[in-house]
């Protein structure tokens, strides 16, 4: 007996010891309580996790305990800021996941997210939690919030009955296993992407089948050949080589061959389509048992569009709208092959090429031209430029802040009267462990506790043009907008104002957060602000005005093909979750059939991007990816307002500012958008963006 507890006392010494070393314990409260990079291992995470949901459970446990009758601020405000741990350990893991993962790490997310999920569950499937959040909304006058109190009120109410606190005990214990299961699910599928992405490379041995190439894009094969440590030049599918490898090779053969690699990711090897067919099928559960016809419905009613069938006639509109433009988009490419003595019909991985040397010869510009203008260093200084203009913000580099990737670096946000608004971390070039695409998050949003505020930390992640041995990062015309969409989500994360963390920065609808980002696009190509950024890296000269031109009269370059396509992927998108049984057709074969009737260019078999469709399977599109071209509406009705008054007027990005930007979700986002504009978006004004001659 006595030998036991000795062993007992020793196993908690050293379990209390490993503890306190754990950096994960404790949310840094000096300086900015930014993560600690520099501390975290691998081992640190799951007996953090552990002990912040214990610690989280009690704090809702002494919720519900509460002796008084339960109170916006015992109850709601109280559960509003419990799991502040939780959420702090989670923030870091998954994002890092998705930006510097590795086999273990994936390997861990595994065993974290059912702890996480159950957590969740915990909270959303509790009756007496919703009891006492059921009778502070029934029995509080809303008279006596504030807006964003009653706001908060009202949206954790919804949040209870939309997570099931309403069904019956045998129904919730059906309930959080579908949930359990979709968050493991979403995690394989994103790293079924990830492995299939690295699994393809493309080496190139002999020198004439880099034909076509621009320099920078041999050179960045050399490298990448370099650090595999082989010979020749080899080129993957992350976005820069793939889209350049695809704009410029001569060499049809490999082209083919790169484009058939990418279009069929996640169909056999590492293949997703079961689970596919299984994150619908629990999908439809989901909605079934909330008492949804199907998941679109339960998705979509909580967003600015408000039902799946505003969205499907939406989508529908501007597809009959566009499919005239596109088509004819085509044709004058597919007539300039022929021209170029092409023979036969375009096939998908032609298209890029000879769109590409149409373009060229159209406009007499190309990337090769163009790039030496638009280092990364001058186009993030513009940006900075920009906001300083229209908020007053400051961007100060923090290099003693620790990060997680030599590539991360950290800027200080300050406003213009130097109060601190943000750290800002950019993670700019691809690598192994980092998926593809870009996307902005946050380790903490702005939220208020003890009545102290603290400020946000918001991470912008990329995958474009790496410097090479002998020039700086060089970016696409395309690259610009992706970096410039990014700095607008991250513009409203770092300008969130509000007390309670749920409702401020991003966390707003889905088909309204995509404004912040669609609307700043705008600007980057403005000829009066390309002037003070697009200079070249060599010489120092601003770019020429001739250029401009030709960049300004290039930009809605086959608007109507890429208009298309972005309205497949939210049909397919609606077809996935739109339904109330899951298609008895292979996945593969079910998105043949959603898009046969909107094809531009031929089919191939065996090709489909559902399969590693991240954006609605393990990420949060799911019956949301309609939001790019819902927010570009609002963004090209919304800069048509700047262009009435000045690009750079300062009223009316305090408007925007004011009354987007800043506020989150503490309004409806209808309500916000109508402050700012002063009416309801415009749905033409799309269409007179992309196509301002018809």
């Amino acid at each position: 007996m006595k030998k036991t507890l000795l062993k007992f006392i020793i196993l908690l010494t050293l379990t209390s010891c490993a503890m306190s070393d754990n950096p994960l314990l404790e949310i840094p409260r000096e300086g900015y309580g930014q993560p600690p990079f520099d501390q975290i291992t691998l081992k640190h995470y799951k007996p953090a996790l552990l002990q912040a949901i214990a610690k989280a459970k009690k704090q809702v446990n002494d919720i519900i305990n509460n002796p008084n009758e339960p109170t916006f601020e015992n109850t709601v405000e109280a559960l509003e800021l419990a799991g502040e741990e939780v959420d702090w350990i989670a923030n870091i893991f998954f994002n890092l996941n998705e930006a510097e993962t590795s086999d273990k790490m994936q390997k861990l997310a595994q065993e974290l997210s059912p702890l996480l999920t159950e957590y969740q569950l915990y909270i959303a499937l509790n009756e007496e939690l919703f009891l006492r959040v059921k009778e502070v909304h029934e029995n509080t006058d809303s008279d006596n919030l504030t807006i964003e109190q009653a706001r908060l009120l009202q949206e954790m109410y919804k949040g209870f009955i939309r997570s099931g606190a309403h069904l019956s005990q045998e129904d919730k214990k059906t309930y959080g296993k579908i949930q359990e299961r979709l968050f493991v699910a979403s995690i394989e599928f994103s790293r079924n992407v990830l492995a299939a992405n690295k699994d393809f490379t493309l080496t190139i041995t002999r020198s004439q089948d880099l034909k076509g190439l621009p320099p920078y894009l041999v050179e960045m094969g050399k490298e990448a050949a370099l650090a595999r440590k082989e010979q020749g030049w080899v080129f993957t599918l992350d976005s820069p080589s793939f889209t350049g490898f695809m704009k410029y090779c001569e060499n049809r053969t490999l082209r083919e061959k790169m484009w058939k690699a990418y279009s069929s990711r996640c169909i056999g090897k590492h293949n997703n389509r079961d689970l596919i067919r299984e994150m619908v099928d629990l999908r439809i559960q989901t909605a079934r048992i909330l008492g949804y016809e199907t998941f679109a419905d339960y998705a979509i009613e909580t967003r600015m569009a408000k039902d799946a069938l505003t969205v499907q006639n939406f989508l529908q509109d501007l597809m009959q709208k566009t499919l005239p433009y596109a088509r004819k988009e085509v044709a004058e490419v597919q007539q300039y092959a022929r021209s170029k003595d092409f023979k036969g019909l375009l096939m998908p991985w032609d298209f890029a090429f000879w769109s590409e040397k149409y373009r060229e010869e159209s406009y007499h510009l190309n990337e090769e031209l163009l790039k030496p203008y638009f280092s990364l260093e001058n186009v993030q200084a513009a940006f900075f430029d920009l906001v300083k203009k229209l908020y007053g913000l400051d961007f100060r580099p923090e290099p003693t802040v620790p990060v997680y990737h030599p590539d991360v670096q950290v800027f200080r946000v300050l406003d213009e009267d130097g109060k601190f608004l943000a750290l800002l971390y950019t993670d700019y070039y691809p690598r192994a462990g980092k998926r593809g695409g870009a996307w902005m998050t946050v380790y903490r949003r702005q939220h208020f506790r003890d009545n102290k505020e603290l400020r946000p930390f918001v991470s912008l992640v990329t995958n474009i043009t790496k410097p090479t041995l002998t020039t700086p990062a060089l970016l696409t015309l395309d690259e610009i907008t992706t970096l410039f969409h990014e700095f607008g989500h991250c513009l409203q994360g770092v300008l969130a104002e509000g007390r309670y963390g749920s409702l401020t920065g991003t966390a707003v609808a889905r088909d309204f957060v995509e404004l912040p980002s669609q609307i700043i696009e705008a600007w980057a190509f403005e000829p009066e602000f390309i002037r003070t950024y697009a200079i070249h890296y060599k010489t120092k000269e601003v770019i020429p005005e001739e250029y401009i031109e030709r960049i300004v009269a290039t930009r809605n370059f086959l608007a109507g093909y890429a208009q298309v396509r972005q309205l497949q992927f939210g049909m397919i998108d609606m077809a996935w979750h739109n339904i109330t049984e899951v298609p008895e057709e292979d996945p593969v074969r079910n998105e043949e059939k959603t898009l046969e009737r909107y094809q531009l260019l031929t089919y191939i078999p065996g090709t489909a991007f559902s399969p590693a469709f991240t954006h609605i399977f393990s990420g949060a599109y799911s019956a949301g990816y309609y939001s790019y071209k819902w927010a570009e509406v609002l963004g090209a009705d919304a800069f048509e307002y700047f262009k009435e008054e000045g690009i750079y007027n300062r009223e009316v990005a305090d408007l925007f500012r004011k009354h987007i930007l800043s506020r989150g979700n503490i309004e409806a986002p209808d309500v916000l958008y109508r402050k700012f504009r002063g009416h309801d978006p415009e749905p033409d004004a799309l269409m007179r963006k992309l196509f301002p001659d018809q």
